[in-house]
């Protein structure tokens, strides 16, 4: 029986297992960011991916302005050949000047995006995230790095929609 001190967050009722007959069973979750972490441990890969991918967005959201240039120094210093040639792509759409896929350019401009550059480091912060994923970095790691950053009504809202991502990885995707 729960304690009736304790208020969860959310109550998210199963459906009836139909193999054995049992009743649903309630998922109560006290901190945002203790569901998130089981979630994140407990869908495929695929979902995994989606799920970090919101979490680097989210972090990205949360930086404040001043330290906005300091992050992308750090995402745009880690990409490979490919990813710096994607992002030059989307700075060319951004009409920031012919742009160069090298790490230069790519610096040099990021200041006159102006309101473009949350979604610069977004993009590059996106991408350095797919590489760390295929080198095998933990989602733990990645999870320890970014939750502490966000408000506790942002995990509440991003929790949310790690549940939708779970109902959708163990209703059937292909994962």
């Amino acid at each position: 029986m729960a304690d009736r001190r304790c208020r969860p967050l959310w109550r998210v009722i199963c459906p009836t297992d139909p193999l054995t007959s049992e009743p649903p069973l309630p998922l109560c979750f006290i901190e945002p960011q203790d569901a998130i972490r089981v979630i994140a441990e407990s869908v495929g890969r695929d979902a995994r991916r989606q799920l970090l991918g919101e979490l680097v967005r989210a972090w990205v959201d949360a930086i404040p302005e001043t330290d906005l240039e300091t992050h992308y120094v750090k995402a745009v210093a880690d990409l490979d050949e490919h990813d710096l040639s994607m992002l030059a792509a989307w700075h060319a759409s951004m009409e920031v000047g012919q742009p160069v896929a090298n790490r230069d350019f790519l610096l040099g401009v990021f200041g006159s995006l102006g309101e473009h550059r949350r979604e610069a480091l977004k993009i590059a912060a996106g991408f350095r995230g797919e590489e760390a994923f295929e080198a095998g970095v933990s989602e733990e790691q990645a999870l320890e790095t970014v939750l502490p950053a966000l408000s506790r009504e942002r995990c509440a809202e991003l929790a949310e929609e790690c549940i939708e991502l779970y109902l959708w990885d163990r209703m059937g995707s292909d994962n």
